[in-house]
């Protein structure tokens, strides 16, 4: 039978093949919907086909920047899906944990302002975590400049970080892993496992806590941390939030302050990798905070966000992260003395790598996964 109408077929399959090539990403790719709090949402993949996608920065309404982990920076414009490379970025160490990682502007962005990436700057064969900024001129960058290249070099690959935030006051924060040595995450005299604070021109602010002691880099803002890769700076509250990994179980929600030490690896709640053996001596000790939050076993969280949007009013306040390990996304709810009272786990059944994750002006959220999509949860009304 199917011999018989093989004819037939010859002339259907490639007018079927040349239909589906016309259709938009968008129209290719299907939604799911759920709920949560009562209000109903669905979730759109609106890009497919990239890299590990590290870091996603809105320049508008309709265009978006992704960041690969391999190097390259790519605009997505998220009506049509339609994705285009873009030319003038440095050349990145990708190995291991490291290579291009975060994206970001300040809001509302301006075609004249500065674009913010952290990557991976190759130092003689090793990895030092670096923020640079470019300006951005149709499809190419312009100006490239690496503000700092810390001083965070080992001999792993591992514990990079990195996210960027800002305060809306003219200063940069980022982050910056422990580089897999876990002394150095108590060691000031290096930027390893550490919050950085700079001026958005990389200069050093004058009131960083740490700005006059000699034995220590000045751009620390806290310390004692293991690998943050999630960062938000809430501008009405002035609260500064990272999540971060643990070894095996032990990760942390923070509340950052000034000049604070968040005790790693001195105390933690995680266990050795090689075995059931506590890191460290205890899991509280005087002089080092404690966490808002902490996940047994892991997450493995790869990105933060302090809802404030509309879309979703029963979120607003939450702290909403990806998840990398256990492949959903996190929320987290928190009382009015910043407490985690309340957590639930969304996107379950994606069964996907959670890792960069943003908030747009409409209040939805923007995602990607380690298998190269880009989704948008929204409203479902």
């Amino acid at each position: 039978m199917i011999t018989a109408h093989l004819p037939t077929l010859r002339k259907i399959i490639p007018a079927l093949l040349i239909s589906l090539c016309a259709l938009s990403p968008l129209e290719t790719f299907a939604s799911i919907t759920g709920t949560s709090e009562g209000m109903k949402f669905k979730v759109e993949k609106i890009a497919s086909g990239l890299g590990v996608v590290w870091g996603l920065a809105l320049l508008n309404q309709k265009e978006m920047l992704l960041t690969e982990r391999s190097g390259e920076i790519k605009r997505l414009n998220l009506n049509t899906g339609k994705i285009q490379s873009l030319q003038g970025a440095a050349k990145v160490r990708a190995a291991g944990q490291g290579g291009l990682m975060d994206v970001a502007v300040q809001a509302p962005f301006q075609a004249e302002d500065w674009v913010y990436f952290t990557y991976t700057k190759d130092q003689k064969g090793k990895g030092a975590t670096t923020l640079a900024r470019a300006h951005l001129e149709a499809n190419k960058l312009t100006d490239w400049t690496d503000l700092i290249v810390t001083k965070s070099i080992t001999s792993t690959n591992r514990h990079f970080g990195s996210r960027i935030a800002f305060d809306g006051l003219g200063h940069v924060f980022f982050s910056v892993g422990d580089r897999g040595v876990r002394r150095n995450a108590q060691d000031l005299a290096v930027h390893a496992g550490s919050i950085l604070r700079v001026n958005t021109d990389g200069t050093v602010p004058t009131d960083n806590p740490f700005i006059n002691d000699k034995t220590a880099q000045p751009e620390i803002w806290s310390y004692g941390h293991r690998n943050p890769q999630g960062i938000n700076f809430d501008t009405a509250s002035g609260e500064l939030w990272v999540i971060e990994h643990g070894p095996r179980g032990g990760d942390e929600i923070n509340q950052i302050t000034k000049g604070s030490n968040y005790g790693w690896a001195t105390v933690s709640f995680g266990k050795e990798y090689w075995g059931p053996i506590a890191v460290g001596e205890g899991t509280q000790r005087k002089g080092m905070e404690n966490p808002t939050k902490v996940y047994i076993p892991s997450i493995a969280p790869g990105s933060l966000v302090k809802y404030t949007g509309h879309a979703f009013p029963e979120w607003q306040g939450n702290l909403i992260s990806g998840a990398l390990k256990l492949t959903h996304l996190n929320r987290v709810v928190l009382d009015k003395n910043n407490q985690a009272i309340k957590e639930e786990r969304l996107l379950e059944g994606l069964g996907l790598r959670i890792r960069a994750l943003i908030e747009s002006p409409e209040g939805w959220l923007y995602f990607s996964t380690d298998l190269g999509d880009i989704y948008r949860l929204s409203p479902n009304s």
